[in-house]
């Protein structure tokens, strides 16, 4: 069973179809414009599109420069997709952690939750601080969401 503490969600009603908003999240190239955070860098060694088992790597920043690669670990076409970060050379102390982003259409658009796991998280001890600002940062990302899936043809 794990800690509640390990376990956070957003969820935000956006006015756009699941599939555009899909489609965007499974754009690695397009992380950087969703990110919340600001530490999400270039998508690099990235496929045209993710699915289940897909990996790509992304240039991330806070306070240093680091690199990730992640792997997807799950995928429903136009409903779910997570996917699981990994600092190769600290592989033996870090990883575990799950980013997901489900999807729900329901009257007015679309119902997406974001979810940060860290259950699985062999450092949970050093990130779970981390979780207010996370939250934070993820209500930011899906405002990001829906500016860029709301916004009018040609505008952004």
């Amino acid at each position: 069973m794990s800690d509640s503490r390990d376990v956070v969600s957003v969820a935000r009603v956006i006015p756009a179809p699941h599939d555009a908003i899909f489609a965007l999240l499974a754009d690695p190239r397009r992380h950087r414009d969703i990110d919340g955070s600001g530490s999400v860098g270039e998508a690099k060694e990235v496929p045209d599109r993710l699915r289940l088992g897909s990996t790509f790597g992304m240039s991330m920043k806070r306070g240093v420069p680091y690199s990730m690669v992640n792997e997807v670990v799950e995928f429903d076409e136009g409903r779910c997709i997570a996917w699981e970060p990994h600092m190769r050379a600290l592989a033996w102390v870090s990883g575990g952690r799950i980013w997901r982003y489900e999807l729900e259409p329901v009257d007015g658009g679309t119902r997406v939750t974001e979810t940060w796991d860290i259950s699985k998280e062999k450092s949970k001890v050093f990130v779970r601080p981390a979780a207010k600002k996370t939250r934070a940062d993820m209500e930011q990302t899906l405002a990001r969401i829906d500016a860029i899936v709301t916004a009018p043809p040609g505008s952004l």
